[in-house]
């Protein structure tokens, strides 16, 4: 057996393991022989899967879920509370509070007919609040609704605080962002403060594709095929149409939110985002050169970028190949401090945002009175945070005589990374026919092909009407560079 040791060129200040919830370390238990699980039923179940699929992808993970359906080892409650006090005791054991950052959390991994309904629980507190529970996983139920009670119920019963994180909303065939419920009604109010308040953070890049829009929905942007996985469900069980990307992809997700606080007075859908791994290798790395794959079995060497990932079940789809993985993503942050509560209180509020891969730095501002000193400023924060507000945030009331708000961006790119090519501003709005629309504003881009270390700008929309809501994110482009395949191509001399 070959074994590599590997430690990342440049150190996290923050991370969080999230493993699957349903059968939280029983594999791992299998595969030592750990006595309070070897000889059990599914011990034998599991040994003679894994020993007949040596490829393991989300197709294999559908057919495992099948085999061990109601079986009774990943409901036990003993074993359950063996594993997760581990897992809680690990995170504690290495956080180093103003250095590194390690969050207690889990993966709840509902997967409704092979559609991707999975969601990332983060917890704010220590042990002495996580260790009162144990998780709630898609084995109790399928339904996010239930997800959220048991959030609910945590909060209440510990006094502690946690949200869910939804990710790989492209492969969830339109049911991430959707407009009925669990049981197919239509959503109420009492549904979208819920989503709103346990869910204030979505992931929208990682390995497994890009999750912000789809030129199928964002036909004038040119970007909007960044990393498309949009072939299938996750399970590869069935194709992904058309009509189901408004489900499936953020941008959708913000337009759909503005549309139902009109007609139920509350937006589920008005979230943050973030970027994530999504690594099976415990390597949480995202740069392009230096990618070390999904799963284990995607080692590295001259054919990794072979094979495929997911191959649909239907006859006519088409396999998702190995080389289309992305090298995944970060979230950055802007917290007080390097804290478990610092870092939760800015994912919670939304003063973060999402990187594929590039560790650039972004200030992003709103407000009414913002000007070219600002963005001029040796301190933009300084002027961000006085006149206006960040990331996150919704607008302050107008200025009087102020017909138009305006936002300041401040971005610097990675020091070893790629230089800055371009700063671009999305708007959605529902108009005064109550279509929603969207727009992409190039604001500012570099003085040449070589691109810039650093820009900052002061933009006013032009075509602001407080009639009509809207949101606005911004986006940064680096100058482009090779995907992890090509420099794999390069170091294997293929």
């Amino acid at each position: 057996m070959l074994f590599r040791s590997a430690k990342l060129d440049r150190p996290l200040d923050f991370l969080m393991v999230s493993d699957h919830a349903e059968y939280l370390g029983v594999f791992s238990m299998i595969r030592r022989k750990d006595p309070r699980v070897a000889g059990s039923e599914t011990a034998t179940k599991v040994s003679r899967f894994i020993a007949e699929n040596p490829v393991f992808g989300p197709e294999q993970i559908g057919k495992l879920s099948a085999l061990l359906n109601s079986d009774p080892l990943g409901a036990d409650p003993v074993l359950r509370r063996a594993v997760w006090d581990e897992v809680v005791d690990v995170a504690e054991r290495m956080y180093e509070p103003g250095r590194f950052t390690t969050f207690v959390g889990y993966e709840w991994g509902s997967m409704p007919n092979g559609n991707n309904l999975h969601r990332n629980v983060i917890f704010r507190d220590a042990p002495d609040r996580t260790k009162k529970i144990l998780p709630f996983s898609a084995i109790d139920s399928n339904e996010p609704e239930a997800l959220w009670q048991f959030l609910a119920r945590y909060e209440r019963e510990t006094g502690g605080q946690a949200f869910a994180i939804p990710h790989n909303s492209n492969l969830s065939n339109g049911l991430m962002f959707a407009t009925v419920d669990s049981d197919g009604k239509p959503v109420d109010a009492a549904w979208a403060r819920a989503r709103s308040r346990f869910e204030p953070v979505v992931e929208v890049t990682q390995i497994k594709g890009d999750s912000e829009t789809h030129p199928f929905l964002s036909p004038d942007d040119e970007l909007a095929d960044y990393e498309r996985w949009d072939k299938t469900n996750i399970a590869g069980t069935a194709r992904t149409l058309p009509e189901m990307h408004v489900g499936n992809y953020a941008r959708a997700a913000l337009k759909t939110g503005l549309l139902l606080e009109r007609l139920i007075g509350v937006n589920p859908y008005r979230f943050a985002m973030i970027g994530s791994t999504d690594a099976h290798t415990s390597l949480a790395t995202a740069d392009e050169k230096n990618y070390w794959g999904k799963t284990a079995n995607m080692h590295l060497g001259t054919d990794r970028s072979k094979g495929e990932f997911i191959h649909p079940s239907d006859p006519s789809g088409q396999a998702t190949m190995n080389w289309e993985q992305a090298a995944a993503g970060y979230v950055g942050v802007w917290a007080l401090a390097n804290t478990r509560e610092a870092i939760f209180d800015a994912l919670r509020r939304g003063e973060t945002y999402a990187t594929t891969g590039p560790r650039i730095a972004v200030l992003f501002f709103g407000g009414w009175r913002f000007g070219d000193v600002d963005a001029g400023s040796s301190n933009v924060a300084r002027a961000g945070y006085v006149k206006g507000v960040p990331m996150g945030s919704d607008l302050p009331a107008p200025i009087a005589g102020q017909k138009a708000p305006t936002f300041l961006l401040s971005v610097a790119k990675d020091p070893v990374g790629a230089n800055l090519e371009r700063i671009q501003i999305v708007k959605g709005w529902v108009d005064a026919e109550g279509k929603a629309r969207e727009k992409v504003f190039d604001v500012l881009r570099a003085p040449d092909a070589k691109g810039a270390r650093e820009l900052a700008s002061a933009w006013s929309d032009p075509d602001f009407d407080a009639a009509e809501p809207s949101f606005y994110y911004a986006r940064v482009v680096e100058v482009a560079t090779p995907r992890w395949n090509a420099i794999d191509a390069t170091r294997f001399r293929r």
